[in-house]
């Protein structure tokens, strides 16, 4: 496998090796020993797995209290996946990165505690897997808006089906008293 640092560096894309034939493929999506010696060390306490028809806007979410490490694919069509650095005082500070998952590619991308996680789906449907490195905590959830131009994320062209709650998120820069703060890469 694969596993190289995006233009953020502690956000990392994985390419899992895959084997295939004519009956289909195996791979090995999570093996804690490979990945550590690659040096992600994680323990994922939670697997989730969401599905979603095209057009579908996800996110920009994150936990403050109990902040998620989530090692997220998609097993069904694909998505345009995007993180963004909110730990005030580093130096990536509000910058984000993105990469399409799809089943076709079979990539993953590990996104640390102290980023914020949104998708947009881009296929007809798309089923999301994601394991995270703490417990959902519906009292700890957060949000960025998706469209926030201090941000500046470069979404797909098109009209996006967001739910009430994403649409009703705040500014990055509202929230900056609140947000993590950076501790050094890890």
């Amino acid at each position: 496998m694969k596993i190289a640092p995006m233009q953020i560096p502690e956000v990392l894309l994985i390419e899992p090796d895959v084997y295939g034939d004519k009956r289909g493929f195996f791979m090995e999506s999570w093996h804690k020993r490979k990945f550590a010696d690659h040096g992600l060390m994680v323990d994922f306490v939670q697997d989730n797995h969401s599905r979603s028809g095209q057009g579908v806007l996800r996110g920009l979410h994150y936990q403050l209290h109990q902040p998620q490490g989530k090692l997220v694919r998609v097993v069904t069509g694909s998505v345009l996946d995007v993180a963004v650095d909110i730990r005030t005082g580093s130096p990536t500070f509000g910058q984000w990165v993105s990469t399409e998952l799809s089943a076709d590619n079979g990539h993953q991308l590990y996104i640390p505690p102290g980023f914020a996680h949104g998708y947009c789906v881009m296929s007809e449907l798309a089923d999301f897997l994601y394991k995270c490195t703490d417990y959902y905590a519906p009292q700890d959830e957060h949000g960025i808006l998706w469209n926030d131009p201090a941000i500046g994320i470069d979404w797909p062209e098109g009209d996006f089906i967001i739910s009430e709650k994403d649409a009703a998120n705040s500014h990055l820069d509202a929230m900056t008293d609140v947000l993590p703060v950076y501790q050094g890469r890890q």
